[in-house]
C-alpha cells in the first residue's frame, strides 16, 4: 500500500475537518430552517390529529405528513432524533395547524399538550331533573336514562343532601348555570359538578339566614323551587315568596299550581278542578305545608327570595291575562276574586 506523504495527510485532515464543518453547518441550517418554516402558509385551519398509544417516531412522522403538517417524514425523524425528542413524543388528540413550525409541533407532542374536549352546557333555572337530564343528552355529553340512573343509584357526599325526605332524588340541587363539561366525563362527575356549584352558591350567609327563619335547608330549597316555577318575572319572586311564607305561618294551603303540575308530570296551560284533586304529596291544594321536596332546580335569585321574602301582607296572587307574565297580588279573598275576574277578562280580550 502506498504511503501517504506528510502533505497528503494534512490535506486529508483538512478535508475531514471541512466535511465535518459542512455537516455541522447543514445540521444547524436544517435545525434553524425547521424552526421557522411551517409546512404551509400561516393562518391555515387547525386540524385534529390523533397520535395512537405506542406509536414510534416514524409512525408519528407518517401521520403528520399525511395530514400535511410536516414537509416530509425524514425531516421529522432527523429533527426529533437529533434534538432528543423521539422517545418523548406522547399519544393523544392534538389540535395542530400546517402554519406551525416543526419545532412548535414537536414541542406540543413532547409536552403532551393534548386537546381537552369540553362542551359548554347551559342549564336554565326551573328545570326538573328529567329536563336537566334531557338537556345534557341534547348536548351529547350523556344520555338522559344514564344520567337519571346515576342520580338515583349513586351516593353523593354533600352536607345539604342529608335532610332530604326522598334519599334517592337530587331534585332541586342540580344547580342551574353554564358549565364546561368534558366529553369523557362519567355521569357521576357531571352530577358532582352541578352539586358543587350549589354548594358554592348556598354559602355561609345563606345557612345563617336559614337558621334565623327556623327552617331547614331542604325546606328553603323546596320553597325556592316553587317560587322559581311560579314567578315568570324575576322581580316578583320576593313578593311570591312573601305570599307563601305568610300562608305557611297561618297554616293556609299553599295552593301552588306548579306543585300540581309536578304531581301530574306535565305542564298544562290550564288546570281543571279534577287536576287540583290529584292524589299526591306534592299537591298543595289538598296537603298543608310544603311538599316533601323541590319540584325543580331554583336559581340563586329564587333561593334569595325564599330566604328574604318581601315585607308585605299579601296572601294571594293570580297571573294577569295581558301576557306580561306579571301577577296581581292581594291581601283579601274578596280582592283576589276581583283580580281573577279581571285576569279572565284580559285573557278573553287577548284571544279575541
Amino acid at each position: 500500500m502506498e504511503k501517504l506523504s506528510g502533505a497528503s495527510k494534512v490535506w486529508r485532515f483538512l478535508l475531514n475537518i471541512f466535511t465535518l464543518g459542512l455537516l455541522f453547518f447543514l445540521i444547524v441550517s436544517f435545525h434553524l430552517t425547521q424552526e421557522v418554516m411551517p409546512a404551509a402558509g400561516y393562518g391555515e385551519e387547525e386540524l385534529v390529529v390523533v397520535i395512537p398509544q405506542g406509536a414510534s417516531s416514524a409512525e408519528v412522522a407518517e401521520i403528520l405528513q399525511e395530514e400535511g403538517l410536516v414537509r416530509n417524514q425524514l425531516a421529522f425523524r432527523l429533527y426529533t432524533n437529533y434534538m432528543g425528542y423521539a422517545p418523548r413524543l406522547q399519544a393523544g388528540k392534538y389540535q395542530l395547524s400546517p402554519g406551525m413550525t416543526l419545532k412548535e409541533i414537536v414541542d406540543k407532542l413532547a409536552q403532551g399538550e393534548v386537546m381537552v374536549d369540553y362542551v359548554r352546557v347551559t342549564i336554565p333555572e326551573g328545570l326538573h331533573k328529567e329536563q336537566v337530564a334531557q338537556r345534557l343528552e341534547n348536548y351529547d355529553v350523556t344520555t338522559a336514562e344514564s344520567f337519571l340512573g346515576c342520580a338515583r343509584e349513586e351516593s353523593f357526599d354533600f352536607w345539604f343532601l342529608q335532610e332530604r325526605e326522598i334519599d334517592n332524588s337530587l331534585e332541586g340541587y342540580l344547580f342551574p348555570d353554564t358549565y364546561q363539561i368534558k366529553i369523557e366525563w362519567e355521569d357521576k362527575e357531571i352530577i358532582e359538578l352541578l352539586l358543587k356549584r350549589f354548594d358554592e352558591v348556598f354559602n355561609d350567609s345563606f345557612q345563617e339566614r336559614v337558621e334565623e327563619l327556623g327552617l331547614t335547608v331542604h325546606e328553603v330549597v323546596t320553597l325556592a323551587s316553587i317560587i322559581e316555577r311560579e314567578a315568570r318575572v324575576k322581580e316578583e319572586q320576593p313578593l311570591i315568596s312573601a305570599v307563601f311564607h305568610r300562608r305557611l305561618e297561618k297554616d293556609i294551603l299553599l295552593q301552588s299550581c306548579a306543585t300540581v303540575q309536578y304531581a301530574l308530570g306535565e305542564v298544562k296551560p290550564v288546570l281543571t278542578y279534577q287536576d287540583l284533586e290529584v292524589e299526591s304529596p306534592y299537591n298543595t291544594y289538598i296537603n298543608y305545608g310544603l311538599p316533601p321536596g323541590p319540584i325543580a332546580s331554583p336559581g340563586k335569585e329564587a333561593l334569595e327570595a325564599s330566604l328574604y321574602p318581601a315585607d308585605t301582607e299579601y296572601l294571594y296572587f293570580v297571573l294577569k291575562g295581558d301576557g306580561s307574565g306579571e301577577h296581581y297580588f292581594s291581601k283579601t279573598l274578596e280582592e283576589h276574586l276581583k283580580y281573577q275576574r279581571k285576569a279572565n277578562q284580559e285573557r278573553l280580550e287577548r284571544e279575541n
